[in-house]
């Protein structure tokens, strides 16, 4: 069983004791576990389908219009009448989602065009595409999350081992290392988003990448700076001269204490991730056309003014997010204190 050391202890305590913290930390997990389970709370697709004596799990497995009883050879269409009555006519019976519409899924049954205002069937109400909002809302917040928590593992990778090398070797490894930082945090990588987006069709793997060639840049000080200081104390000293490999030294007794103050930076790299998603979602230089993400839907709120549960959703759903993540940064941040 895992266990923390003495000091991690009252680290862990420091940071429960940040009730806004603590509370945000459970709150953003739960957002983030409803977001991974969207397919079981907004689908098109029923949960459970009982047939004839049969169990079907259409959200698991695809199954033909064939197999209950219908001519065609295809995916049922679990909302259409003539399917419903074909699976209820010998007292079968389906057990939808919550939210009865996945994130591309049109309501064809509105009674206003769309976008059309919240009802009692579309809760957050519908785009311009008469697709349901609050499903939208759900898979956005999830690729969204999903994106910048792996950014944030990748830069973090490259950055503390950059830094490291940097901060332990000195000498013409750092002073280069320096210098292609200089260059490579002036280029502007908006534009240069822009301009790539014109050769190849953005996608979510290829943004990652593009985002990971600079997202590291803003750790690399913070790490370099602790290797800097913790290269010279004297148990690390002791440890050279009592023949430790660089590899050791650096894993053993630098890197930990370089760890705390590397941490409470985290959220904010996350933050910064979904923040810049969204911002190229806007701009319509992110994610495919039709992929549901939050940039998308405040661009729908921009050309609907008439529709104003659009963009006031996607704001609620972005300072919701952003500032869970910064209150659990700031309370990592005290926690991880050494002063305190």
């Amino acid at each position: 069983m895992f266990k923390l050391s003495p000091l991690g202890r009252r680290r862990f305590e420091r940071f429960k004791k940040n009730r806004r913290g603590w509370w945000s930390l459970w709150l953003f997990i739960g957002l983030f576990v409803i977001s991974l389970g969207g397919e079981l709370i907004a689908n098109d697709k029923p949960l459970v389908v009982s047939y004839q004596g049969q169990w079907y799990f259409p959200v698991f497995k695809r199954h033909t219009e064939q197999e209950f009883g219908g001519q065609l050879p295809f995916q049922a269409d679990y909302r259409s009448d003539y399917v419903q009555n074909l699976i209820r006519k010998d007292g079968g019976w389906l057990l939808f989602p919550p939210i009865p519409f996945s994130d591309d899924t049109p309501n064809y049954d509105l009674n206003k065009p769309a976008p059309s205002p919240p009802t009692s069937v579309n809760w957050l109400g519908t785009d311009d595409q008469a697709r349901d909002v609050l499903a939208r809302v759900i898979f956005g917040a999830r690729v969204s999350i999903l994106f910048a928590l792996m950014l944030t593992f990748v830069s973090a990778l490259i950055g503390i081992a950059a830094g490291a090398l940097q901060g332990y070797y000195g000498g013409w490894i750092d002073l280069m290392g320096q210098r292609l930082l200089e260059v490579w945090s002036g280029l502007p990588v908006l534009y240069l988003l822009i301009i790539l987006s014109g050769f190849v069709e953005p996608n979510f793997w290829w943004l990652l990448g593009i985002m990971a060639l600079f997202s590291w840049l803003a750790l690399v000080d913070v790490v370099r700076a602790e290797f800097l200081r913790g290269r010279n104390l004297e148990y690390v000293k002791a440890a050279r001269a009592l023949g430790l490999t660089d590899r050791k030294v650096i894993f053993r007794h630098i890197l930990p204490n370089a760890m705390n103050a590397t941490l409470s930076y985290l959220p904010f790299i996350l933050t910064g991730a979904i923040s810049t998603l969204t911002a190229l979602d806007f701009l319509g230089f992110g994610m495919p056309a039709g992929s549901a993400s939050l940039g998308e839907l405040i661009g729908q709120g921009k050309q609907n003014l008439q529709a104003p549960w659009l963009g006031l959703t996607a704001f609620f759903t972005l300072a919701l997010i952003l500032s869970l993540l910064v209150f659990i940064g700031e309370a990592l941040r005290d926690a991880f204190d050494p002063r305190s």
